[in-house]
Formats: structure tokens, C-alpha cells, sequence
């Protein structure tokens, strides 16, 4: 059993020593391996990513009721119903959107996903802002949700490039 576990680690260190600079797998090699730093520049960019990435969902509720009675589309009675169809359309297409983002992510890489998911947020996010249609701004949170597949691969990112120590921060950074 010692033998094997001898040369599990005479290999990664083969493996670490033969890493070419431009690489994302071998930086990633890097990260991961026993004793490699806390790599804070990678937890910030998650950190805010993350941040950029709940903007629609928490800084939508205080002032939904009053965007849909602005819309003039339902009387007084109506209202909650209306702005929980609004608020709630972006987590229900994000839920459709999940897994098709991260099997993108895995066939293309996460900081796509990354860069495609915060163009789109902010995108559809000036379109929700700025309209004053109710089913523009339906369509431009359902939009938000299906482009913005951020989280899971944010996640696996988060895991990947943090070794066995620092697992505990980069699950803190992302939650």
C-alpha cells in the first residue's frame, strides 16, 4: 500500500514539474496540489461574480410592487399576483437553464460561461430597468434566466481551483 502511495506522488510531482505555462488544466494542476497557496486573486474574481450574479434576485422585491402597478396592467387586487409572476420568472428559467450551462462549461470552459452569463445579466437587467411594458419585462427576466448559467460551473470552479486545505473557503466564497 505504501509503495502504490509512493508512486502516486512521484507521479504528480512528474506531473507538476512538466506543466507548460499557458495551460489552464496544469495552473489548475498547480492550485490544487498540496501546500499551494490560497489562491486569493481566483477567490476574489468568484467572489464577485457571485455578488454580480444575485443582484437580480434580492435587489428586485422592494421595488416590484410598485414597477407593476406603474405598468397600470392589473388593478389593485391583482398586483402580488403579477409581481410573483414577475420576480419568479427569472428563477424559473434558470432552473431550465442550469444543466445545459454546465455541460457548456465543461465542454468549453467555466470562464466563458463567466463572461457570457455577466453580458447577459447586465444586458437583460438595462432592458428589465428600462421598460415599461409588463411582458417586455417578463421576457427580459425569463431572457436573464436562460443566459445566466453561472452558478453551478461557479461552484465547480470554486472547487477546482482550490486544493484539500482551502476547500473550506472557496464553498464560503460561493455560498
Amino acid at each position: 500500500m505504501g509503495l502504490l502511495s509512493e508512486s502516486r506522488s512521484e507521479n504528480e510531482v512528474r506531473l507538476l514539474e512538466n506543466s507548460y505555462p499557458d495551460c489552464p488544466g496544469c495552473k489548475c494542476a498547480h492550485l490544487s496540489a498540496k501546500g499551494a497557496g490560497t489562491p486569493v486573486k481566483l477567490l476574489f474574481m468568484i467572489f464577485f461574480v457571485n455578488i454580480f450574479n444575485v443582484l437580480p434576485t434580492s435587489s428586485l422585491y422592494p421595488f416590484l410592487y410598485f414597477m407593476v402597478r406603474d405598468f397600470k396592467i392589473a388593478n389593485e387586487e391583482d398586483i402580488g399576483y403579477f409581481a410573483g409572476a414577475l420576480g419568479s420568472s427569472y428563477m424559473f428559467a434558470r432552473f431550465f437553464s442550469a444543466m445545459p450551462w454546465g455541460v457548456f462549461s465543461d465542454k468549453y470552459g467555466r470562464r466563458i460561461v463567466f463572461a457570457l452569463g455577466l453580458l447577459s445579466l447586465i444586458v437583460c437587467q438595462v432592458i428589465f430597468g428600462a421598460t415599461n411594458n409588463f411582458w417586455v419585462a417578463i421576457t427580459a427576466r425569463l431572457m436573464g434566466g436562460c443566459l445566466n448559467g453561472v452558478l453551478g460551473p461557479l461552484k465547480a470552479y470554486a472547487s477546482e481551483v482550490c486544493n484539500e486545505e482551502n476547500q473550506a473557503w472557496g464553498v464560503t466564497v460561493v455560498s
